[in-house]
Protein backbone atom coordinates (compact mmCIF):
# COMPACT_ATOMS: atom_id res chain seq x y z
CA UNK A 1 0.00 0.00 0.00
CA UNK A 2 1.26 3.42 -0.81
CA UNK A 3 0.93 6.64 1.16
CA UNK A 4 -1.80 8.14 -1.03
CA UNK A 5 -4.03 5.09 -0.55
CA UNK A 6 -3.65 5.19 3.24
CA UNK A 7 -4.36 8.93 3.34
CA UNK A 8 -7.43 8.42 1.14
CA UNK A 9 -8.80 5.82 3.55
CA UNK A 10 -8.18 8.18 6.48
CA UNK A 11 -9.99 10.93 4.59
CA UNK A 12 -13.02 8.69 3.97
CA UNK A 13 -13.16 7.82 7.67
CA UNK A 14 -12.89 11.52 8.58
CA UNK A 15 -15.72 12.35 6.18
CA UNK A 16 -18.02 9.79 7.77
CA UNK A 17 -17.09 10.98 11.27
CA UNK A 18 -17.70 14.60 10.25
CA UNK A 19 -21.15 13.79 8.88
CA UNK A 20 -21.99 11.89 12.07
CA UNK A 21 -20.89 14.74 14.31
CA UNK A 22 -22.90 17.28 12.36
CA UNK A 23 -26.01 15.09 12.47
CA UNK A 24 -25.70 14.64 16.24
CA UNK A 25 -25.72 18.38 16.90
CA UNK A 26 -28.95 20.09 17.76
CA UNK A 27 -30.26 22.82 15.51
CA UNK A 28 -29.79 26.49 16.35
CA UNK A 29 -33.51 27.14 15.84
CA UNK A 30 -34.52 24.80 18.63
CA UNK A 31 -35.07 27.05 21.69
CA UNK A 32 -36.49 30.17 20.13
CA UNK A 33 -40.03 29.77 21.44
CA UNK A 34 -41.41 32.15 24.07
CA UNK A 35 -41.82 29.48 26.76
CA UNK A 36 -38.78 27.34 26.06
CA UNK A 37 -36.44 30.34 25.71
CA UNK A 38 -36.67 31.23 29.41
CA UNK A 39 -36.19 27.62 30.48
CA UNK A 40 -33.25 27.31 28.11
CA UNK A 41 -31.41 30.23 29.68
CA UNK A 42 -32.16 28.97 33.20
CA UNK A 43 -30.91 25.43 32.62
CA UNK A 44 -27.91 26.26 30.45
CA UNK A 45 -25.53 27.61 33.08
CA UNK A 46 -22.83 25.13 32.09
CA UNK A 47 -23.33 25.46 28.36
CA UNK A 48 -19.58 25.54 27.74
CA UNK A 49 -19.24 21.97 28.98
CA UNK A 50 -22.40 20.62 27.38
CA UNK A 51 -22.55 17.96 24.71
CA UNK A 52 -23.35 20.58 22.05
CA UNK A 53 -20.24 22.57 22.91
CA UNK A 54 -18.07 19.46 22.79
CA UNK A 55 -19.57 18.43 19.45
CA UNK A 56 -19.05 21.94 18.09
CA UNK A 57 -15.37 21.94 19.04
CA UNK A 58 -14.96 18.43 17.68
CA UNK A 59 -16.56 19.53 14.41
CA UNK A 60 -14.00 22.32 14.03
CA UNK A 61 -11.09 19.96 14.72
CA UNK A 62 -12.27 17.19 12.39
CA UNK A 63 -13.16 19.65 9.62
CA UNK A 64 -9.74 21.31 9.88
CA UNK A 65 -7.94 17.97 9.67
CA UNK A 66 -10.18 16.97 6.75
CA UNK A 67 -9.36 20.17 4.83
CA UNK A 68 -5.63 19.86 5.48
CA UNK A 69 -5.68 16.22 4.41
CA UNK A 70 -7.56 17.16 1.23
CA UNK A 71 -4.88 19.72 0.39
CA UNK A 72 -2.09 17.24 1.14
CA UNK A 73 -3.69 14.61 -1.09
CA UNK A 74 -3.76 17.08 -3.97
CA UNK A 75 -0.07 17.91 -3.79
CA UNK A 76 1.75 16.69 -6.89
CA UNK A 77 4.63 14.96 -5.07
CA UNK A 78 2.44 12.51 -3.10
CA UNK A 79 2.70 9.29 -5.08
Amino acid sequence: MNLKFILAIIQIVLAVVLVGIVILQQGRQQGLGAVSGAADTFFSKNKASSIDAILSKLTVVVATVFIILTLVLNLPFIA
